[in-house]
């Protein structure tokens, strides 16, 4: 364990989802590899980069070093928001393994997957000395490193590029300029600009008053390329921190449809109907920008692709890594993977 700079805690009124979505910064141990695994590492600005490659061999042993050409799709998985780690946990309280049990999922047909961890976080932590003085064009130039080391250490002829949440965005930022890959998967990813889905988010989270109305000044500022005031309240902290200042500077900047609609790619778009962060407006504006995509729709997931009931339930989930994917999560991906649109 290396500590270094953690999130504030989140305010009473935010629910920890919430606070966790621009949270970043809390440096904590690199998973260890699973039975299975193999850890690959990429060059990285001051040192290197580091993933998890779970090879899909569902027909003979699995697992040792990588050793011959990989001939069936690989699937390259981009964390989320904070310090989300290539198994999908992250803050405490938030561990729900999903990452981990998709490449599981993935591996039993035939599918290979390569987890990642961000630069300055957990098995990359070497790659930056400060995890927080990053933008999102620094994560999407990573992937452009991490295909390229994905077609030397394996041979991998197709590559496809799958990003949870605020991962989905680095995937739509690096499908600009990464050649060669075979398409895109968006799991629970934005579909409107980052300043119109965090007012929709904290209008719901935040009574009507002077901090909300601070809160939206701030994101009328960010909108604007103006940065974060001098001055923020107490209560507002955890989500507009002086120190990710560019970081966000770097995401208001994005319309994830424009990216989806220059992507021209294959593309699947999954979304869960209980996402508490992320909705179904998000993901038909992100299908409907790019006529090459195709939307599923899960009901009973939630944020974290895991079947859910009440929102206690869903809170809940965040936290239990024992509990499987929704139905249908690895499905949809490996039928899309096998069988993209034409």
């Amino acid at each position: 364990m290396r500590p270094v700079t953690s999130c504030a805690k989140a305010p009473a009124m935010l629910s920890p989802l919430h606070a966790a979505l621009f949270c970043v910064g809390a440096l904590l141990a690199a998973p260890g590899p699973a039975a299975g695994e193999t850890l690959l590492h990429a060059p990285g600005p001051q040192g290197r980069l580091e993933g998890a490659f779970t090879p899909g061999a569902p027909d003979g042993p699995v697992g040792g070093p990588v050793d011959g050409p990989v001939d069936r799709p690989v699937l390259l998985l981009v964390p989320g928001s904070g310090p989300t780690d290539r198994d999908g946990n992250g803050l405490p309280g938030l561990r729900p393994g999903t990452y981990r049990l998709l490449a599981e999922g993935l591996a039993a047909r035939g599918i290979a997957t390569l987890r990642i961890d961000k630069r300055g976080l957990h098995g990359s932590h070497a790659a930056v000395r400060d995890a927080e003085a990053v933008t999102i064009e620094d994560y999407a130039a990573d992937l452009g490193t991490w295909v390229a080391t994905l077609r030397q250490e394996t041979g991998a002829r197709c590559i496809w590029l799958a990003g949870h949440s605020e991962g989905g965005l680095v995937v739509l930022l690096a499908a600009q300029t990464v050649p060669d890959l075979c398409g895109l998967v968006l799991i629970a990813t934005p579909g409107r600009p980052l300043g119109a889905l965090l007012r929709e988010q904290l209008h719901a989270a935040l009574p009507e008053g002077p901090l909300r109305a601070e809160a939206m000044a701030i994101i009328a500022r960010l909108e604007a390329g103006q940065g974060l005031p001098e001055t923020i309240s107490p209560g507002l902290r955890p989500l507009f921190r002086p120190q990710i200042a560019g970081f966000l500077a770097s995401v208001f900047a994005l319309d994830p449809a424009r990216l989806a609609a220059g992507a021209r790619l294959p593309m699947l778009v999954l979304q869960g109907l209980r996402d508490l962060q992320v909705g179904r407006a998000d993901a038909e504006a992100l299908a409907g920008a790019n006529p090459a995509a195709r939307l599923v729709l899960l009901p009973e997931a939630n944020h974290v692709l895991k079947a859910v009931t009440d929102r206690a339930d869903n809170l809940a989930a965040y936290g239990d890594p024992d509990r499987p994917l929704a139905p249908g999560v690895v499905e949809a991906i490996a039928g899309f993977l096998a069988a993209p649109p034409g």
